[in-house]
């Protein structure tokens, strides 16, 4: 069985424009009550009439120009970095942990494309 897409992120250069345009454009309900004004779209609130959907967050980073990328997730941050590279792919960065029990890492995939991959445990 194959590694499930459990997060999505939207990076541009303003949250002030881009948050109110995927909440209306989507109807997301966008938490950015946190210090670097992420705005996070919970899951439970992303569901399509048979309860499919993921979460995710619209975020901005100033001196970037931004990305979209989805995180797919792996029981091992290394391993999955380490096998990309292998396989052709880039590191972008990590393994990095951002707070307790989550852990992330991004690669290139041998065509440019971002990726990310997360192991979370609860």
């Amino acid at each position: 069985m194959g590694r499930a897409v459990v997060h999505f992120e939207i990076i541009g250069k303003d949250n002030a424009t881009l948050h109110p345009f995927y909440s209306e454009m989507f109807g997301w309900k966008l938490d950015a009550n946190n210090p670097m004004n992420y705005g996070v779209v919970d899951r439970s609130e992303n569901l399509n009439a048979d309860g499919i959907g993921i979460g995710g967050g619209v975020g901005a980073m100033t001196d970037y120009p931004g990305h979209v990328t989805v995180y797919v997730e792996v029981p091992d941050v290394e391993e999955a970095l380490t096998r990309a590279e292998a396989l052709g792919g880039k590191r972008l960065m990590g393994p990095e942990k951002l707070m307790e029990g989550v852990e992330i890492g991004m690669f290139n995939d041998p065509e440019g494309h971002r990726i990310g991959v997360i192991k979370a445990t609860s």
